[in-house]
C-alpha cells in the first residue's frame, strides 16, 4: 500500500475550493497522526456499484459524507441527461432515519437541480416502496433514496432508480457506473443548487399508494370482523412508523399495538444491537408486548421499510419467528387460493422469485397452475421480470427470502408496508375460519411438502479473504461434492456459466438466467444448497433448502430439527468455518 499516494490524495481535498473548513482540519489531524485513520479513510474511493453507494459515515474518500454523495450525484445527473437529452428530467428523492440521511437527501437534490434537474423530496422520512411509487406516478427519470438498510448504525447508502420505479438494472447500472468515475473529486460537482427546481412531494403521493393498496385486499369482510385480531408493530426506529400503522388502520384494522420505545426515529437505534428484522433481538420489545397484550401477529420493518419480520402463534399459543421463505410462501399462497376461490387466475398470471429463495413457491405456484420466473439473487430482478412482462403477462405476487417482498405491479420494489397489510389479511381470513396462520402454514406442507431454509455467511476479511472466497468458489466449481449428508448430488447449477450439469449422465443443459457467480448443488431428494459470494460483503454465502415429505403437525418441530442437523452436516462437509 502506497501512503505516499493516500497523502496525495488526503491533501488533494485540503487544496480543493469546495471542502469545508471543518473538514480540512479533520484530514490536518489525520495527516500529523497516525497512518491507520489515513489509510481507512482514503486508501481508495467509495466504490459506486449496481445498487449505488453503501458505507460508513466520515471524512474522506472511502466514507459516506456530502462530498461523496454530491460526486455520485453528479456523475447520475450526467448520465441522466445524456439518457433523455430531449426531456425535461425530473429525479424523486426520499430517505429515511438515519444520521445525515436528511442532509444527504438536500445535498442530492442540490447537485441534480444545478444541473437543471427537476427535483421531488418528500419534506420528512417516508419508505423505500414509496419513492418508488412516487417516480413512477410522476413521471421522473430516477430516483434516489438515501439508506443502508439493516446495517448498523455507522452506514448511510444512496439507492439508484430508474423510471419504471424500480432499482436501476443493466445496462444502466453500468452506465451510471462509469460517469460516476468520471468524477475524480469534489471540485468537479456543482453542489450550488436551483431552489426554483426543487419541490416538495404532495400528501396525494401517499393517498394514491393507499388507494392502490385497498384494491389488492380480497378479504375486507374478514378484515371489518376481525376485530379481536391483535396486531403488534415495530418500525424498529426506522420509517416505517410514518407509514404501516396508517395502512392497517386505512384496511380496518383497529387493534394495533405500537412498541412506543422504538417509534420514535432514530438513527442511533438505541434499542437494538441492529435493526435487521431478520433477527429476533431486533424483535425482542416486539414479541414482549405481543405476550403482554396476547397479539396474534407481530410485524417488525427495517430502516427504509422494505423488508418486513414477523412472528405468529404456534399450535402450542407461543409467539414463533417466520424467516422470509415461510413469510413469502404465506403470501403467495393466499393470493393464489383467493384468487383460484374466486375464478380470477388467468393463463397470464405468474409469480417471481430469486433463484435462492425456497422452490416451495414454485410448488404453490404449480399446484394453482400459474407460472412462475426464477431470477438472480435481488428484487431489482424481479421488477425486471415485471418490466418486460408488462402488458402481456400480469404479476401476482413474489419474493425473496431474505424478507422482501410485494403484491401487484403498482411498486416495483420489495414493500414492507404493502406485506405487512396483506399479512394481517391473512391472519384475519384465517381468523374468519376459525383458525391460524400457523395451521395455514401447516396446510401448504401438507399440500406441497415439507422445505426448510437456512442462510449461513462465512467471513473472510482483507485480501487474503477475497482470494479465499475466490479459491472456494473455484474448487466447488471444479470439484463438486458427490454427495451431502448422505444424499446423492444429482445436479450442478452453475449460474455463472449458464448451464446445468446432470452429475449422473454428464449432460449439460443451458439456463436461461444472467451471469452470476452462484453455484447450486440439487440432491437426490430435491434439498438444493447454494453458495454465492457477497457483492457488498467480504462474505461467501451458503443458503440451505432442506425438502422432505410432511410428516404432519405433531411431527413438524421434530422434522425441523432433523434437517437442521443435516444441515449441520453438510458446512462440516462443505469445509465451512
Amino acid at each position: 500500500m502506497d501512503i505516499s499516494a493516500i497523502r496525495q490524495k488526503a491533501e488533494s481535498w485540503l487544496n480543493s475550493s469546495v471542502i469545508d473548513e471543518k473538514t480540512k482540519s479533520e484530514i490536518k489531524q489525520m495527516l500529523t497522526s497516525d497512518d491507520k485513520e489515513l489509510v481507512e479513510c482514503f486508501y481508495s474511493d467509495l466504490e459506486f456499484g449496481t445498487g449505488g453507494l453503501r458505507g460508513i459515515m466520515g471524512v474522506g474518500t472511502m466514507r459516506m459524507n456530502v462530498f461523496t454523495v454530491g460526486m455520485a450525484t453528479q456523475g447520475l445527473a450526467n448520465y441522466i441527461l445524456a439518457q433523455f437529452p430531449q426531456t425535461k428530467s425530473s429525479v424523486a428523492i426520499a430517505f429515511d432515519s438515519r444520521n445525515n440521511s436528511h442532509l444527504f437527501a438536500q445535498t442530492a437534490a442540490q447537485v441534480l437541480s444545478a444541473n437543471g434537474i427537476e427535483v421531488h423530496m418528500f419534506s420528512e422520512l417516508r419508505p423505500t416502496p414509496l419513492l418508488s411509487f412516487a417516480v413512477r406516478s410522476l413521471g421522473c427519470q430516477a430516483g434516489i433514496v438515501i439508506t443502508a438498510s439493516h446495517n448498523p448504525k455507522e452506514y448511510n447508502g444512496y439507492k439508484v432508480y430508474w423510471e419504471d420505479g424500480a432499482q436501476v438494472l443493466p445496462p444502466h447500472d453500468k452506465g451510471i457506473i462509469a460517469e460516476v468515475r468520471k468524477i475524480t473529486g469534489p471540485d468537479h460537482v456543482k453542489f450550488t443548487g436551483n431552489s426554483a427546481l426543487i419541490h416538495t412531494i404532495s400528501e396525494e403521493i401517499e393517498t394514491s399508494y393507499f388507494e392502490e393498496v385497498k384494491k389488492l385486499m380480497h378479504s375486507t369482510d374478514a378484515i371489518q370482523q376481525a376485530t379481536d385480531l391483535k396486531i403488534v408493530y415495530t418500525s424498529i426506529h426506522g420509517a416505517g412508523i410514518t407509514m404501516v400503522p396508517r395502512a392497517l388502520e386505512e384496511i380496518g384494522f383497529k387493534n394495533i399495538h405500537i412498541v412506543e420505545e422504538q417509534a420514535i426515529p432514530d438513527g442511533n437505534f438505541n434499542t437494538v444491537q441492529s435493526p435487521n428484522p431478520e433477527e429476533r433481538e431486533a424483535l425482542k420489545m416486539a414479541l414482549e408486548l405481543a405476550d403482554k397484550v396476547g397479539a396474534d401477529l407481530v410485524i417488525g420493518t427495517d430502516p427504509d421499510t422494505d423488508r418486513v419480520g414477523m412472528a405468529i402463534r404456534d399450535d402450542k399459543g407461543n409467539m414463533t419467528l417466520l424467516n422470509g421463505n415461510q413469510a413469502a410462501c404465506l403470501l403467495v399462497y393466499y393470493q393464489l387460493e383467493r384468487m383460484r376461490e374466486k375464478n380470477t387466475i388467468k393463463a397470464n398470471h405468474y409469480i417471481a422469485k430469486t433463484i435462492v429463495t425456497t422452490d416451495l413457491l414454485e410448488e404453490i405456484a404449480q399446484l394453482h397452475n400459474v407460472k412462475w420466473y426464477d431470477t438472480l439473487t435481488g428484487f431489482k430482478y424481479i421488477a425486471g421480470v415485471i418490466r418486460e412482462k408488462e402488458g402481456k403477462e400480469v404479476f401476482i405476487a413474489g419474493g425473496e427470502e431474505s424478507y422482501g417482498y410485494s403484491v401487484g405491479e403498482f411498486v416495483r420494489d420489495k414493500d414492507a408496508v404493502l406485506s405487512s397489510v396483506v399479512l394481517s389479511e391473512i391472519a384475519a381470513w384465517c381468523a374468519s375460519q376459525q383458525r391460524t396462520l400457523w395451521s395455514l402454514l401447516m396446510e401448504i406442507y401438507e399440500r406441497c411438502g415439507l422445505y426448510h431454509e437456512s442462510l449461513v455467511s462465512v467471513t473472510l476479511k482483507g485480501l487474503d479473504g477475497l482470494q479465499q472466497i475466490q479459491a472456494k468458489m473455484t474448487n466447488l466449481r471444479n470439484s463438486p461434492p458427490k454427495k451431502l449428508a448422505g444424499s446423492d448430488v444429482v445436479e450442478l447449477r452453475d449460474i455463472q456459466l449458464q448451464q446445468t450439469t446432470d452429475l449422473r449422465s454428464g449432460a449439460i443443459t443451458p439456463l436461461n438466467l444472467p451471469s452470476s457467480n452462484v453455484l447450486q448443488f440439487i440432491l437426490a431428494d430435491g434439498s438444493k444448497i447454494s453458495a454465492r459470494p457477497s457483492g457488498t460483503e467480504p462474505k461467501i454465502k451458503f443458503y440451505f433448502s432442506m425438502k422432505a415429505p410432511f410428516q404432519g403437525t405433531d411431527l413438524y418441530k421434530s422434522q425441523v430439527t432433523e434437517m437442521e442437523s443435516r444441515m449441520k452436516i453438510i458446512q462440516d462437509e462443505l469445509g465451512m468455518k
